[in-house]
């Protein structure tokens, strides 16, 4: 039985979309190796501090530079949320000060 929920049945593999999870930004049906997995990433319940000091301390506490599972929320969200080398913008449209 597949492990496919809230209508991502059909979806494309890997295209992050808005998760209709409470409390999660994110979701995306990861595919991987044969297996496809429905994964929430992100969390909604406090404001992001998205400057490059905050990005280079999230990736470095979350080991986003090692090799890490499709099938798995952390993956997403290093690859995603919080890329490395590009800027990245804060998807509430606040500036941060």
């Amino acid at each position: 039985m597949s492990k496919l929920r809230n209508g991502l049945k059909n979806a494309p593999c890997n295209k992050p979309k808005k998760s209709t999870r409470s409390g999660k930004k994110k979701m995306v049906k990861a595919c991987e190796n044969g297996k496809e997995k429905t994964v929430h990433y992100g969390a909604t319940g406090y404001d992001h501090n998205y400057s490059d000091s905050a990005k280079k301390s999230f990736r470095a506490r979350h080991k986003c530079d090692e090799k890490k599972s499709k099938l798995s929320a952390q993956y997403w969200a290093c690859k995603d949320l919080w890329p490395k080398g590009k800027k990245t913008k804060n998807p509430s449209g606040k500036k941060r000060n």
